[in-house]
């Protein structure tokens, strides 16, 4: 008796914090069973607060938002779903700062880790790095359909750890939403679709072909409408890119280094956050675990190194800026920890010192 009471007053606690919130709502993907995290977000101060489990679906690796808002989509990292080898792929209705499962749906393989949605709203692409596939998704009211594409890789590259398969990670789209791009970490490559919005089916348009061993991990367009940015995970490196309108190919303008020049031994490099007005870009590196700021040229995208600086934990999985961007959210999985720091918009420098709350195995941070 004892147990079920205290179980029921934490439900009904829970209950209440996912209530409509007074302050902003932050949703965690976590790799647990309780995959969505909520919490409440204090801008004037930088601080969250914990408010529940917001929708319990195991070992969720990424999140991402419609663009009114109203529907959130999630990759969930599972070997078997629905009684077949293959991911999760979710959507739920976001009501009053809660969420309501709207429908999921099996990915082409096993290990999904990355969904991403495209600019009309109606087309769900997702990654799967265990079974090296992505898949497309026709979306309507938030929900999902079986998958109308796929697609399976089979190159690798030489790293017989990391790469001894295809091993997609990261999708994305042009700035005009005409092309697809899937990142192949294991294949050492950037599969280039032209993207039908109105059917979600893609149809192949080349491929960027990265360095051997470099493991592009994800890719990210500057507000200028030109240059990207891959992140080359293997080799803790940045592609600065030049995307071309015409037929959405990408070509090499500049290789940054995000090592210092006198580390030896394992790092991934990982995520990238660039700020609305172009002016600042950072991204992060794991395993020696730093965040590195750049200034950037609003009009060419170039980067200026600025400096490394603390990331709070281990395994900044993912990062993200506050809508203010005045403060820098870091998810160290590792840890445990989503880690607090505060920014200077005009200067774009963070703080070297943070604070931070705990959270199960958080992987991506997503404000509502």
């Amino acid at each position: 008796m004892k147990t079920a009471t205290a179980a029921t007053v934490t439900a009904a606690a829970t209950a209440r914090s996912l209530a409509a919130p007074d302050r902003p709502r932050v949703f965690v993907a976590s790799g647990t069973e309780n995959g969505i995290l909520a919490y409440d977000w204090d801008g004037a101060t930088g601080t969250l607060t914990p408010a529940g489990v917001a929708a319990k679906v195991s070992t969720v690796d990424w999140i991402c938002l419609s663009k009114d808002r109203k529907h959130l989509f999630a990759a969930c990292e599972v070997d078997s779903f629905n009684g077949r080898p293959t991911g999760e792929v979710a959507s739920f209705r976001v009501k009053n700062g809660a969420l309501e499962k709207l429908s999921a749906q099996n990915s082409a393989a096993k290990g999904t880790c990355h969904v991403a949605l495209d600019h009309t709203g109606r087309v769900l692409l997702s990654a799967d790095y265990g079974g090296g596939s992505a898949a497309a998704f026709r979306v309507s009211d938030g929900k999902l359909s079986e998958a109308v594409w796929t697609e399976h890789y089979t190159v690798h590259g030489p790293n017989p750890d990391r790469q001894e398969a295809a091993h997609a990670h990261f999708c994305s789209y042009s700035p005009d939403n005409r092309f697809a791009y899937v990142n192949d970490l294991g294949g050492d490559r950037i599969h280039i679709y032209a993207l039908d919005a109105s059917t979600a089916r893609l149809t192949a348009a080349g491929a960027f072909e990265a360095e051997p061993g470099a493991g592009p991990r994800t890719l990210h367009f500057h507000p200028n409408g030109h240059t990207a940015y891959c992140v080359n995970e293997l080799a803790s490196t940045v592609y600065v890119l030049e995307w071309n309108k015409t037929d959405g190919s990408l070509t090499r303008m500049a290789t940054l280094e995000l090592l210092p020049s006198d580390f030896h031994g394992l790092s991934r490099a990982c995520d990238t956050v660039i700020a609305q007005d172009g002016r600042f870009v950072y991204f992060a590196n794991r395993d020696n675990n730093f965040l590195y700021s750049f200034k950037a040229d609003p009009t060419t995208g170039a980067l200026t190194p600025m400096v490394r600086s603390n990331c709070g934990g281990k395994i900044p999985r993912n990062f993200t800026l506050d809508p203010t961007e005045r403060w820098m959210l870091v998810a160290n999985q590792d840890s445990n920890l989503l880690s607090v720091f505060a920014r200077d918009p005009q200067t774009g420098r963070l703080a070297d010192q943070g604070k931070s709350v705990a959270a199960a195995t958080p992987m991506c941070i997503l404000f509502l």
